[in-house]
């Protein structure tokens, strides 16, 4: 399990004190606007594909110790900014362990050696923009997560060009390779995904690239399927050619060599990091969309989703999902099963200790994991105490309306 802190990072001063926010296989960062979610999502994307390229021999330790270089990676997500003169981050991984303090990087090798080679895909909130133009790819100075999301999402759009169900509206996805122009399709019609609802703009992309990543974990002898960069492919053609042009090699240490070698660029996990997968969806659309997204995560033990959102709904229906695998493995009748799959799919519940929820706080800056009663997420948050909020002030205008 990989665990992070923060402090004095961008909006988040405190943090979570001297705790650390674990990382679990489903982790949920709630919150404001200028809380610090996506601050804490992106750091960890940013941290874990540090971990992941010094395990391939992409960095060297001793290249990380500057400030510009660490610099370099944060602004690759934006947040190169959030650094101040106080700033303090730890992260601990299977393979490497970091810390950034004084305006220094250190790296340190770990001694768990239980590393799995991660595909890691952050999905940002702008991943509509991809849905209302026909042809982004001929646009300019995108983000840079976005153009790398727009890279897998192409990909995607190619392979499930013939049609794919969505998992929301009974709708399905078709996509017009010679012509570029992705299209939804219902009973009685056919349109441009770009003048399309919002909703489906929002849900289209996130959806075909986690399936997509998902999946391609199992397609690893597809052609079609690209796991590597072009440079990384360059590299591994010459260090199999090394290999097997070392005649002081027995034919057993050259087998395990090239095991090895290929353990070190097959990514054998999917890390999916989602800004807000609520985003224009009505809530039980919302649900559904988080079914096929823990449904994906469920693909592999190895697999994490890490999401920032502002909806009630997830929460809720992460304690369902919660309940479910709770039930599950006590209902032993084919119909209860079937009642069971009707509420939540088997196949989209989530085991108790493998949830951690952290609300984000934005005036004081600290972050606090949500508790919960009985293995279940408590309901006591602060999105949750907004729904109360606003009954409590209909109580008030009804009061006020019945002292007239």
């Amino acid at each position: 399990m990989s665990r992070i802190k923060i402090k004095n990072f961008g909006p988040i001063k405190e943090g979570f004190g001297d705790e650390w926010i674990e990382i679990k296989k489903v982790t949920l960062f709630i919150g404001n606007q200028g809380s610090g979610k996506s601050t804490a999502a992106k750091l960890f994307s940013t941290l874990s594909w540090i971990e992941k390229a010094m395990v391939k021999g992409q960095l060297k330790q001793d290249g990380l110790s500057s400030y510009n270089r660490f610099l370099k990676h944060l602004k690759y997500q934006r947040i190169d900014n959030y650094i101040k003169n106080n700033t303090e981050i730890e992260y601990q991984g299977r393979a490497y362990s970091f810390r950034f303090i004084n305006g220094t990087f250190y790296a340190q090798k770990a001694i768990d050696n239980g590393y799995i080679l991660p595909k890691i895909m952050y999905v940002s909130a702008e991943r509509n923009f991809l849905s209302v133009v026909d042809r982004p790819e001929k646009l300019k100075n995108l983000p840079s997560t976005l153009f790398t999301f727009l890279d897998e999402y192409d990909s995607a759009r190619n392979l499930y060009s013939k049609g794919i169900a969505l998992p929301i509206g009974n709708v399905q996805f078709e996509y017009d390779a010679l012509n570029k122009i992705a299209h939804i399709s219902g009973n009685d019609y056919k349109l441009r995904l770009s003048e399309a609802s919002s909703g489906f703009q929002s849900t289209v992309p996130l959806f075909l690239v986690t399936k997509y990543l998902a999946e391609s974990l199992q397609r690893e002898d597809d052609p079609s399927i690209k796991t590597q960069s072009v440079e990384e492919q360059r590299k591994l053609a010459k260090e199999i050619e090394r290999i097997m042009n070392d005649a002081g090699l027995s034919e057993e240490v050259r087998q395990e060599s090239l095991r090895q070698l290929s353990a070190k660029y097959k990514p054998a996990c999917f890390v999916n990091i989602v800004e807000e997968p609520e985003q224009n969806l009505f809530p039980s659309s919302q649900q559904k969309l988080l079914n096929s997204l823990i449904e994906y995560n469920n693909k592999s033990e190895s697999n994490k989703l890490i999401m920032t959102t502002h909806s009630p709904y997830l929460i809720n229906y992460l304690t369902l999902a919660v309940k479910a695998d709770m039930v599950k493995s006590t209902v032993e009748k084919t119909d209860f099963y079937n009642k069971l799959n009707d509420i939540v799919p088997l196949h989209s519940t989530i085991k108790a200790d493998e949830l951690a929820i952290y609300e984000m706080d934005e005036h004081e800056g600290v972050i606090k994991k949500l508790p919960d009663y009985k293995g279940l997420p408590s309901d006591e948050n602060y999105l949750n105490k907004g729904l109360e909020e606003s009954n409590e002030l209909f109580a008030q205008l009804l009061e006020i309306q019945q002292a007239q």
